[in-house]
């Protein structure tokens, strides 16, 4: 059974006969979360290639240029859309088909095997089971990361963890205050000082505090200022000293966010940040707010990071785990 009908399968299953369990209530749940967070994507890509379908009745070279532009115009990436051409016109060939509306299956399929192929990216976090699991998040201001994390620690709550936020991002206005708040609202524990003190010195104290108070989860807002890599890169390095010191192989994660609405210039951001610490992983935030929901796989092409986390909507529930079945149902639910 291709990948396609796999997911068809999973998601299409009649489940009125048989009692549905908790847990299958909340992944229900949770696929719509992905149906309605890529609605935009789905109607503007998925659109395009049903019509594409329609407009031709046999695959031929027109046929593959306009598929390559619709895939290039969807953010997918413009090497990745080569090579996944290349793949297609070879199935197409050995498999003699002539048919589009046979190719739609082929074109899920093929666009699966691309995030999984040479390596699989877990989404899952790396926590500790002996010592607080230490995340680190990054990004450039205006992305969304304080909100992000706020959301990310309501979801550990709800989970069962004890999490504590630590307001590292010391120098931008008003942030520290931001994250307090926001520990307020999602049941969180906070640590943080007076804005313009030293980051390394918020995180020490914080640090300190989770190992004595026993929290499972610290998760800490850094300064956002790529503008100036150096300074930036310096303050992370003390930053993860100071963790490692503390609590052993800390920090366990450095999350980058993204913000999808950005397209390419978010994925020249996330090169930038590889450039100056070590990033284990991708939350990309307002991904119901573009067409362009294939940037996911052109983080795959471009960086090699797993996407842990994806932001489909406003409210808490919205910013979910990535999950790659889910996200291509969600993207091409109208196709099957």
């Amino acid at each position: 059974m291709g990948f396609f009908n796999k997911i068809k399968t999973m998601f299409h299953s009649d489940r009125q006969e048989k009692e549905i369990t908790k847990e299958e209530q909340i992944t229900s749940k949770e696929v719509e979360v992905y149906e309605k967070g890529l609605s935009k994507s789905r109607e503007g890509f998925v659109s395009k290639l049903v019509n594409l379908t329609n407009k031709y009745r046999t695959i031929n070279d027109d046929y593959f240029d306009e598929l390559e532009e619709i895939l290039i115009m969807a953010d997918i990436g413009v090497n990745t859309v080569m090579d996944f051409i290349d793949r297609l016109r070879d199935r197409v060939a050995k498999e003699k088909i002539s048919d589009p509306e046979l190719l739609k299956e082929i074109i899920v399929d093929e666009l699966f095997i691309i995030y999984v192929d040479d390596q699989v990216l877990s989404s899952k976090i790396n926590y500790q089971v002996d010592s607080p699991t230490v995340i680190l998040f990054v990004g450039v201001n205006g992305v969304g990361k304080t909100t992000t994390i706020a959301k990310i620690a309501w979801k550990m709550k709800q989970e069962g963890k004890k999490v504590l936020l630590v307001a590292a991002d010391t120098f931008r206005a008003g942030a520290v205050e931001q994250l307090r708040l926001w520990s307020e609202k999602v049941g969180a524990s906070f640590y943080g000082k007076e804005e313009g003190c030293d980051p390394a010195s918020v995180v020490y104290d914080g640090c300190q505090m989770a190992k004595s108070e026993e929290f499972d989860v610290v998760l800490v807002d850094t300064a956002g200022r790529l503008q100036n890599k150096v300074n930036l890169m310096k303050e992370l390095e003390k930053m993860n000293k100071v963790i490692g010191g503390i609590i052993s192989g800390g920090p366990h994660e450095t999350l980058l966010v993204i913000d999808a609405t950005t397209g390419q210039n978010g994925i020249s951001q996330a090169k930038s940040f590889q450039e100056i610490t070590d990033i284990t992983g991708i939350v990309l935030t307002k991904l119901d707010g573009t067409a362009k929901g294939g940037i996911v796989l052109a983080i795959k092409e471009r960086l090699g990071l797993p996407v842990k986390f994806i932001g489909l909507g406003e409210k808490k529930e919205d910013l979910q785990v990535f999950d790659i079945e889910k996200y291509i149902y969600g993207l091409f639910k109208d196709m099957m």
